[in-house]
């Protein structure tokens, strides 16, 4: 019964997920060593899931381990400068190889179908094609980089299309010119900028390791651009391959992509444990703090409804309708944290103006522990001073103490203003306090 209990605790909290996910774009990267390895199958499981959920899903292969077995099997050495290849004619062989056995194992992935697998019933369809149009990288530092592209263009229409279509796309990375050139090209560069021209809702890098901090090598749950920026600039220990990915998810985020995702691929599940799950197990990217204190509005109502029920069921909030919700809407402050409500509280100023309330400061019962309580408390009081506010009032039947240790004091009943006086509620007995800006 337990197990049940936390599978059915574990799908009621991923519902919110599975909505926001539906319908949206995700552009999925992945190195040529997931293909290589005897579990690719669960990862291909976990892309039809996406798919079966009504995610619009574009993956981008790498080739790089596939193209450096060719060169090895034919006795040369593979050449590279500034972690980019060096691709001359005969590699441009090689190259092509592996690009067309790569995306054929994927597409064979991808259409299994078989009666009590995973794959049972998926039907997916697999759209490839030249929706990548390149141009040579040239001649950097004195290195010619013959074959070596960079990407000029991406037919967004003509994905939009095959996924308007309900197809997943599978994109190589190779590109091609106008005038019928083929250019071996950067992966990550490649799911970037696909990511970019569809304005896709997420990038998501699967990695070889998790992005760690430099300080404890702890993982690193969130980043923004900026924050991207000085990692890279002042730590030159980054591995390569989490250095290239965290360029790529800060370059999209830069230029519209919503979210980037990096994803240790090692960890079973874990695309799906970064997407459904409140605090994912990767590292996010984003433009702005993952995590915001901003004023309410009524689209946040129902996120507000849903974390203060329990709450109220235990008594220590007095019950709010809807209606009295979305009339003083306008009075409440949320935590946002990637789409959800995890925080919340009133502001009602006094018909004095020089008073006001604290009202409903709720914290989601997960993020107690981080303080989030004091971020709100510190945000209504920095409010009140800009609104010359001078004293702060507080009803609570069973969070007194915490008020006490933040500076608040007991009062009488009579020491109210109106109309928190004649609004006072004696059958719940709420202790008042108050505390001077």
């Amino acid at each position: 019964m337990e197990h049940q209990s936390t599978f059915v605790n574990w799908f009621r909290n991923s519902s919110p997920y599975i909505h926001a996910h539906r319908n949206r774009t995700f552009v999925l990267f992945f190195g040529g060593n997931a293909v290589t390895e005897p579990d690719f199958d669960n990862l291909i499981h976990d892309f039809a899931l996406l798919r079966s959920l009504g995610v619009r899903l574009v993956l981008v292969h790498g080739i790089r381990p596939q193209i450096d077995e060719q060169v090895n099997v034919h006795g040369n050495t593979p050449q590279f400068h500034h972690h980019l290849r060096i691709t001359d004619t005969t590699t441009l062989q090689y190259v092509k190889q592996a690009a067309g056995l790569v995306r054929v194992e994927i597409e064979a992935l991808l259409s299994m179908g078989v009666s009590g697998s995973p794959m049972a019933g998926a039907k997916i369809r697999v759209a490839s094609g030249n929706f990548v149009t390149a141009k040579p990288l040239g001649v950097l530092d004195g290195i010619d980089y013959s074959h070596t592209g960079k990407v000029r263009r991406i037919d967004a229409q003509a994905i939009h299309q095959q996924l308007d279509q309900h197809n997943v796309v599978l994109i190589s990375p190779i590109g091609y010119s106008p005038s019928g050139e083929i250019f071996n090209l950067s992966a990550e560069e490649v799911a970037t900028e696909v990511a970019i021209a569809l304005q896709a809702e997420k990038l998501i890098l699967l990695t070889e390791q998790n992005c760690v901090s430099p300080g404890d090598n702890h993982p690193i749950q969130q980043l923004t651009t900026a924050q991207v920026s000085s990692l890279l600039q002042e730590t030159p220990t980054v591995p390569d391959e989490v250095a290239r990915s965290l360029r790529a998810a800060m370059q999209s985020c830069e230029k519209g992509v919503q979210r980037a995702h990096l994803i240790n691929r090692h960890v079973d599940g874990a695309l799906l444990l970064e997407l459904f799950t409140r605090d994912g197990i990767g590292t996010l990217i984003s433009s702005n703090a993952f995590e915001t204190i901003r004023a309410a509005t009524l689209d946040d109502i129902g996120g507000i409804m849903e974390l203060i029920k329990p709450l109220e069921q235990q008594g220590i909030l007095v019950k709010r309708s809807r209606e009295k919700l979305e009339m003083e809407i306008g009075d409440y402050i949320v935590i946002e944290r990637d789409g959800l409500i995890i925080g919340c509280t009133a502001f009602h100023v006094m018909a004095d103006g020089n008073s006001a309330e604290i009202a409903c400061l709720a914290v989601h019962a997960d993020y107690q522990k981080g303080a989030r309580g004091n971020s709100l408390l510190d945000y209504l009081s920095n409010k009140a001073k800009s609104e010359t506010i001078r004293r702060l009032f507080v009803r609570s039947t069973q969070t007194v103490h915490w008020f006490v240790e933040r500076g608040f004091a007991p009062c009488e009943i009579d020491d109210l203003p109106e109309p928190m006086k004649s609004a006072y509620n004696y059958q719940r007995n709420a202790k008042v306090l108050y505390k001077d800006v």
